[in-house]
């Protein structure tokens, strides 16, 4: 069965970030632990109650990604096995599956989307202006429907709890270098562009995904953190897609719709999920691993 790890507590290891789902400490100068943990966020807020195994599945599904797409560009993950860096005493079974050796860089202060169909903020910035991120965009489109090419959309990145904000190729450019900017918004689409064509081919289509990306102190770029999840990404069933409607998905939006229906401000605390949501939402999950990775945790 999969584990259930709402926290990480791993004594005598530096806690460096404890985020929305992942947990991230020091080994040493040049490498983190990183756990996903069961948490979900929806809304920029942090549920009171996990799903169980989540964190085990975005970990391998990213790094079921990480192998298929490192000829594109490297990655942050590094062949350490995980006995050899826990403190003594873990339970090395609650961690096996969640959790990750990498590379310590120097985080890209910007999120990398891509986006080859028109839905969610890119949806609502062309219904206002035409154009999704800076990037005009043809007339007449629809929700849902396929971009004539996939595009770079860029946003910022914020604190939990805050809206990250999308912004021009322009304003992350003057961010961080024009430079590094390219090659962040090449990579990204790069990687985009074989992922939605591997994952068609089995049935899935890849709306969108968010890509985080960080230098060494060489300077070289690598891609990190995860990779085209259910929590990154939207996934869509082919055979249920319709072009002018918002398309089922293999992510959180049970308990998106679910939260609508309650009487909170979008503000922590977040409600208590009830039982029957957070299984439906732990089998999508599971379905887009299996269906994808042909992985399945048990």
């Amino acid at each position: 069965m999969p584990t259930t790890l709402p926290q990480s507590n791993l004594p005598g290891l530096e806690l460096l970030h404890r985020g929305k789902v992942r947990d991230v400490y020091a080994l040493d100068g040049q490498r983190l632990l990183m756990v996903a943990s069961d948490r979900l966020s929806a809304f920029d807020v942090v549920m009171p109650n996990p799903i169980p195994g989540k964190g085990e599945m975005l970990t391998q599904i990213s790094n079921f990604w990480f192998g298929k797409t490192a000829h594109l560009m490297p990655n942050h993950l590094l062949d350490v096995p995980l006995a050899e860096v826990l403190p003594p005493g873990t339970d090395l079974a609650l961690y096996a599956k969640r959790s990750v050796v990498t590379r310590r860089l120097k985080p890209i202060p910007v999120e990398a989307i891509a986006r080859g169909y028109l839905i969610g903020s890119g949806w609502k910035d062309y219904q206002a202006t035409g154009a999704v991120c800076g990037i005009q965009l043809p007339a007449g489109l629809k929700q849902a429907q396929q971009l004539p090419e996939a595009i770079f959309t860029p946003s910022t990145k914020e604190t939990v709890g805050t809206h990250d904000q999308n912004v021009s190729f322009e304003v992350m450019a003057g961010k961080v270098g024009r430079e590094l900017a390219g090659k962040v918004r090449d990579a990204t689409l790069a990687i985009y562009r074989w992922a939605a064509a591997y994952a068609a081919a089995r049935g899935i289509i890849i709306a969108d995904t968010k890509l985080e990306f960080g230098t060494d102190e060489n300077g070289k770029l690598y891609v990190m953190d995860e990779m085209l999840t259910p929590d990154s990404s939207r996934f869509w069933p082919a055979e249920s897609y319709q072009v002018g409607i918002s398309p089922p998905s293999y992510d959180k939006q049970f308990v998106r719709d679910w939260l609508e229906t309650q009487p909170w401000g979008k503000t922590a605390p977040g409600p208590v999920i009830p039982d029957e949501i957070i299984a439906r939402t732990s089998a999508k999950y599971a379905e887009a691993l299996d269906r994808l990775a042909g992985i399945h945790l048990g």
